[in-house]
């Protein structure tokens, strides 16, 4: 495996390909935080020739091994200031590892306003200006690609809000379908591909092989093992494959944690009608399918594809964290509304987990009314247009904030809290607080624990066991985000130590390793510390680990509960 370097400075775009050195052993967000960490200076501006753009797919990436297809984009974060790795399926980490590819590493900055497209396949690397490619939206310029590069290719691409350079843009990758819905969504990554003049990166597998384990018997058994247990537990062998992550919208909203009218609330009326029972409900009547793969090799399957009501296409299944942003945080209960308004974050490029949180705070100044989906529509399409008020939106829920005099701002670190309110599951708070990524609900995903009761159960109103459940879980995410894996296998490997000890035999026989249980907590902490070590360089402080000042202030109905898990302890998380 190889790490390939573009610089974009030159006159004609530098192309080299080096041995992974001093990152051996590292894959996913583990290489994405290493390089950032230790080649780009914490206090550069995010959008500079100085700062790096990282896709990796992950240890497991290109191999047979189930599951393994996620992709980790790195860089520092415009929206944030600080590290970032942001987490995508699709095809292209699979590609990735076919192609030998370790780290795609975008350095420097062109000089003009050109546009180019980066075509990669087994005999090379070709950087082009394409100029005719400007302003595109994702779906247009993946047609594009295809009549260009054929059927057979992946696309790693950013729309008009990546050019744009908004803090709120995506990095899109294509699905098995060709279709640009899979997104590294959080902190702007799309904004830092924009400032390196590449709009698309064409990934071209035809004529390679799967990488190959160096046992190739004892990874096989590891496989079908590791397979059996996702396929035997209720969430990732049910309930997700059934319904989606939307499956979790009735769940949330029961144990009122669903924020709702920009986190005044905790349940939502509408929360039914939005739910991932009708949602699956919609897609087989309408003749899309409810239970597919964003990836080859995904045995969960709980991705979708979803029709409008005329049985044409509009969209992939809205996930549960998009139908919440767009959907009961903004008080809107259409459907088919929040699916449009999906597709259009996909195809201008931004996230929708930001961009529902700003739409809410735009609602709470009074721009639109709370639950006016049509209006938030034409919201979108401003972002995609770049006019004035496109530009404040799509720069996220802190700027658009400020532009408007709100005092109450869902973010930690300047990026914008998901789905679950920390005062009805105190250890997703501490997550969000604490997370060197900013808010995010993936980083240490309490919710398992504190609702779901996979693992065991920490009583979610409580302070108590918090901070050290969020640590537990943000170090084994770390090293599940740097397998390549998707993180939903965490579910199994939380309730079925045969399953976990599955995952490290997979890894064990493909590198010829000896990993243990302890092995993964050191590498989990090495890769955290990677990044509280940029954020610290780049001026951060215990201060920035806090919620919002209203979490502690504002009772959440309907338990009527604040935030109360202390500072002190909070500064403690990182001490082990």
């Amino acid at each position: 495996m190889k790490i390939l370097r573009i610089n974009m400075s030159e006159d004609a775009p530098e192309v080299k390909f080096e041995d992974l050195g001093q990152y051996e052993g590292l894959g996913g967000r583990a290489l994405t935080s290493a390089i950032i960490s230790k080649e780009v200076n914490p206090l550069c501006h995010p959008l500079s020739a100085d700062n790096k753009l990282v896709i990796a797919c992950g240890l497991l990436g290109g191999s047979a091994a189930a599951m393994s297809g996620r992709t980790s984009v790195g860089c520092k974060s415009p929206l944030t200031g600080g590290i970032k790795e942001a987490n995508s399926g699709g095809q292209a980490g699979q590609v990735l590892g076919r192609l030998g590819i370790a780290a795609i590493v975008l350095e420097g900055k062109p000089k003009g306003d050109d546009t180019y497209k980066i075509y990669i396949n087994k005999n090379g690397v070709k950087v082009e200006k394409d100029n005719s490619l400007k302003m595109l939206p994702n779906y247009d310029l993946i047609e594009k690609m295809k009549k260009e590069f054929g059927e057979k290719i992946a696309c790693i691409s950013i729309g008009p809000a990546g050019e744009m350079k908004m803090s709120g843009a995506s990095v899109a990758l294509t699905d098995m379908e060709l279709r640009p819905t899979r997104h590294a969504g959080r902190g702007g990554v799309g904004a830092v591909m924009g400032s390196k003049g590449v709009k698309v990166i064409v990934l071209d597998d035809t004529e390679t092989t799967p990488r190959q384990p160096k046992n190739v018997e004892a990874f096989k058994e590891a496989n079908k093992k590791f397979v059996a247990g996702l396929q035997k537990h209720p969430v990732t062998g049910q309930g997700l494959p059934a319904y989606g992550t939307n499956v979790l919208t009735n769940i949330i909203n029961e144990v009122g944690a669903y924020p709702t009218y920009n986190f005044k609330e905790g349940r939502f009326a509408g929360a039914r009608k939005i739910s991932g029972e009708v949602e699956a409900e919609l897609e087989k009547q309408r003749g899309g399918n409810p239970t597919h793969g964003c990836h080859r090799g995904c045995v969960i399957r709980c991705s979708g594809i979803y029709h409008d009501k005329d049985g044409h296409y509009l969209t992939k299944q809205p996930e549960y964290e998009t139908v919440w942003a767009l959907g009961g945080n903004c008080g809107v209960d259409d459907i088919d509304k929040i699916a449009m308004m999906d597709f259009l974050c996909d195809n201008y490029g931004v996230d929708t987990i930001e961009m529902g949180a700003t739409i809410a705070v735009a609602m709470e100044a009074g721009l639109l009314k709370w639950g006016d989906a049509d209006a938030a529509i034409n919201l979108l399409h401003e972002v995609g247009k770049g006019t004035h008020l496109g530009r404040i939106i799509g720069n996220g829920a802190a700027f658009t904030g400020k532009a408007f005099g709100v005092e109450r701002v869902p973010v930690v670190k300047g990026q914008a809290l998901p789905a679950y309110d920390p005062r009805a599951v105190q250890g997703i708070g501490v997550t969000y607080a604490t997370s060197p990524m900013g808010a995010d609900h993936t980083a240490g995903y309490s919710i398992a624990l504190n609702v779901l009761k996979t693992g065991g159960f920490v009583d979610p109103l409580k302070p108590e066991g918090q901070v050290e459940l969020s640590r537990n879980l943000q170090i084994a995410t770390a090293f599940v985000d740097s397998t390549g894996m998707c993180l939903f296998i965490a579910f199994a490997l939380l309730d079925q130590p045969e399953t976990n000890q599955a995952l490290l035999d997979m890894l064990n026989a493909f590198y010829g390793w000896n990993m243990t249980d302890k092995d993964v907590v050191e590498y989990g902490k090495k890769v955290l510390k990677f990044e509280r070590d940029f954020n610290l360089r780049a001026g951060f402080t215990k201060e920035h680990d806090r919620l919002p000042r209203f979490f502690y202030k504002e009772p959440l109905p309907p338990h009527n509960t604040v935030f109360q898990v202390k500072d002190e302890e909070l500064d403690q998380l990182f001490n082990w």
